[in-house]
């Protein structure tokens, strides 16, 4: 008895990752298209809110404390940061496979209420960056220190 399958062409276009069945085609080879190499991961974020303050927990796996930086302008809130690559390799070692990001990564958006910058905390632990960001009435530009 032969075995059908049910293609539909709407699911292959509802995939995030383009090209995927294509990257599978050469995960056993050690190969990747150059073109999966060019994306950039994404910052994902949470954002709750209770009482007077919002809070943010962005994932950053990797990354320094010292190369992350927070501003906030108003409602304003802009997360950035740089993951860089550890380059010691003994001279006997090539890479099969490298998928980990190594560059810059940039998130900014908005709040529904201003925030008072001069009150907001961060803190990084874990590879999550959290960010304890106070309500206001009236906002200023600031940078936030991250300990």
């Amino acid at each position: 008895m032969a075995n059908l399958t049910r293609w539909s062409p709407f699911k292959a276009l509802s995939r995030f990752e383009q090209g995927a069945p294509f990257d599978d085609f050469f995960r056993g080879f050690g190969l990747r298209p150059q073109w999966s190499e060019l994306e950039a991961p994404d910052l994902r974020l949470d954002v709750t809110e209770s009482g007077g303050a919002y809070r943010v927990k962005a994932e950053m796996p990797g990354v320094d404390k010292n190369d992350i930086d927070v501003s906030i302008s108003g409602n304003q809130v802009a997360i950035s940061a740089e993951v860089k690559r550890e380059s010691k390799k003994k001279d006997d070692e090539r890479d099969i496979c490298t998928e980990r990001y190594y560059g810059k990564v940039y998130r900014s958006f908005s709040l529904p209420d201003e925030v008072d910058s001069d009150k907001a905390t961060a803190r990084y632990e874990g590879g999550v960056l959290t960010l304890e960001l106070p309500k206001k009435g009236n906002g200023s530009a600031r940078r936030v220190k991250i300990s």
